[in-house]
């Protein structure tokens, strides 16, 4: 059972989220040959505040 872990930041949209989901269990069926039944994929969403970018957190880096 392959397991995609992706770490974003805070602030998209439940839609986008749905087609990241969507758009990444194709890629690994895909690439894999797996069943698309059989993948699964988490979401971490963060705090822009808890990612750093360049020595600054990303809540000042991007707006």
């Amino acid at each position: 059972m392959p397991i995609a872990q992706l770490h974003i930041l805070e602030g998209r949209t439940d839609e986008q989220k749905e087609v990241l989901i969507r758009e990444v269990s194709n890629a690994i069926a895909r690439a894999l040959d797996a069943p698309l039944p059989s993948i699964r994929v988490i979401i971490s969403e963060m705090p822009k505040a808890h990612f750093g970018i360049g020595g600054e957190p990303a809540s000042k880096v991007r707006r």
